[in-house]
């Protein structure tokens, strides 16, 4: 089968599957979630030869239609989107696996829709891996946006409802005010859209055009959550903690952080960049959201609240070494993307555990929790040193990259605000840990996360075995389902393997970064 052939097939794919689990039906759940698992693991089967093709300096092309010369819909294979699609594809098998016991587990309604707008979601991801030009990318930007509205949305209550419309006001909001007239201004100015090596702005546009197309790119990528249009991210964490992993791991955050990278490679140019000084100002603008939302973060005592401001915050990391416009920082960032989908899919993960076993949400009331859990705070410290950055964890090496860039460009203050944010990332994260292992446990309170709820109300017995509540032969431990506990697991086990294959992605991303 031809390369262009496999990457149309990756396209095909998640959408019918995604069909195919919105005809089997609510009455078919067995069959639904085997629909689900199958189409990821083909999927990223798929994914995997692309990767292989890639990596060997394969770079197959097809464009679907083109509507005028220089505009058509594109898609092109290049190392920085197969490490997202990569992301994106084994994390979908992941998460479908945890999603099967989380939302089952809770007797969740709708969840025909909700696997099927997750698969929308995941076609939509690669859509963006491979886009070959930035029309392509923002067609599919979008569908990614509508597609994961209902999941936001999905308990259908009136705070579900209201963290829908400030979702969807945000970032199709910015899309269309700044990223929409960026694009078309592009278009103006070169008569293309294609990424481009290099950049396709580079010496074709005069330096005040750049800065502002530039902040209009930045701003109108809107999934990066860059401060002031953050709001999004926290307001979603009302959705299913599946969701939650989704918006921050395998697909949303992640399709705006590769969106700015992107941008800045193949339509700008890192030179161009920093010649002009167009992503100064970003650059401290994106140190100001590491800080200011890592204090924020100290202050939320709702686990999945604390976890998103940390998410704004890890997030800026990336848009930070954009910014400095080095290829030693467009690599740190990349590898950023890499470890943070792994470390805060994880502390996603254990959230969502400590829901599903101790009914629990507030940090607070999670003292002693850890002693009954320890399986699950033990993958919690984990991704959380690897959050931090600590060896021999994966985001050792990001932070490690994006220090480096700072210190080639002279930039002190930056190399400050990465370790003052470390030592935010503690602050914040080693907390929960501590409370959990050390604290004292508080008095059982009659309340309704005591009595078999979920953090939307729902009442959940778990009936089939997989939805158990695992027990190991000692009085008062225990861990989620298996179904939920196995992802953890997986997942923390990457972040360290990720440490020691670190230069193996490196390697892989040399062509696009100046290896």
């Amino acid at each position: 089968m031809s390369p262009e052939t496999l990457i149309l097939l990756s396209l095909a794919i998640p959408f019918v599957g995604s069909l195919l689990l919105l005809f089997s039906g609510p009455a078919s759940a067995n069959v639904r979630d085997g629909l689900t698992v199958i189409t990821a693991i083909v999927l990223f089967g798929v994914v995997w030869h692309l990767i292989q093709i890639v990596d060997a300096g394969g770079r197959p092309s097809v464009t679907l239609v083109e509507m005028l010369p220089g505009l058509s819909i594109t898609f092109t294979l290049e190392p920085l989107g197969m490490i997202f699609a990569g992301i994106a594809s084994f994390l979908w098998i992941v998460t479908s696996f945890y999603a099967f016991g989380y939302m089952r587990g809770h007797h969740e309604t709708n969840q025909t829709r909700f696997f099927f707008c997750f698969a929308i979601a995941i076609m939509s991801a690669i859509g963006i891996a491979f886009s070959g030009n930035m029309l392509t990318l923002f067609v599919f930007y979008e569908v990614l946006t509508i597609s994961t509205f209902p999941l936001v949305a999905h308990s259908g209550t009136d705070e579900a409802r209201r963290a829908g419309r400030v979702y969807l006001g945000i970032l199709i909001g910015t899309s269309i005010t700044f990223l929409l007239t960026a694009v078309i201004w592009t278009y103006v100015e070169v008569g293309t859209l294609d990424f481009r090596q290099g950049g396709i702005l580079a010496g074709n546009a005069p330096e005040g055009v750049i800065a502002v197309l530039f902040g209009l790119y930045i701003y109108g990528i809107g999934k990066a959550a860059l401060m002031p249009f953050h709001r999004w991210l926290p307001a979603a964490m009302v959705a299913p903690t599946p969701v939650s992993a989704l918006l921050h791991a395998v697909a949303v955050v992640k399709a705006g952080v590769f969106s700015v990278v992107k941008v800045s490679v193949f339509i700008f140019g890192l030179d161009t960049l920093q010649n002009t000084g167009a992503s100064t100002w970003l650059a401290y603008v994106a140190a100001a959201t590491i800080l200011l939302s890592s204090l924020v973060a100290m202050r939320k005592d709702n686990l999945k609240a604390r976890l998103a401001y940390s998410t704004i915050s890890q997030l800026s990391y990336v848009v930070l070494g954009a910014m400095l416009a080095t290829n030693i920082g467009a690599l740190g960032s990349t590898l950023h993307i890499v470890m943070h989908a792994f470390g805060k899919i994880t502390l996603f993960f254990c959230a969502g555990a400590i829901i599903v076993f101790a009914h629990k949400t507030e940090i607070s009331d999670m003292h002693g929790l850890g002693r009954k859990m320890p399986v699950t705070f033990f993958c919690f410290f984990i991704a959380a040193l690897s959050i931090i950055g600590l060896p021999p964890l994966g985001g050792t090496w990001s932070k490690w990259y994006l220090a480096l860039a700072a210190a080639e460009t002279d930039q002190v203050i930056f190399i400050a605000v990465l370790m003052i944010s470390s030592l935010l990332n503690i602050a914040y994260l080693m907390p929960v840990v501590l409370y959990g292992y050390f604290g004292k446990e508080k008095p059982a309170a009659h309340d309704a996360h005591d009595h078999g709820h979920d953090d939307h109300g729902h009442h959940a017995p778990p009936e089939h075995p997989l939805l158990r509540h695992l027990t190991f032969g000692r009085p008062g431990v225990a861990e989620a389902p298996v179904l939920c506990l196995a992802p953890i697991v997986l997942t923390t086990v990457g972040c360290f393997v990720l440490f020691f294959y670190a230069d193996r992605i490196r390697i892989f991303l040399d062509p696009v970064f100046g290896g």
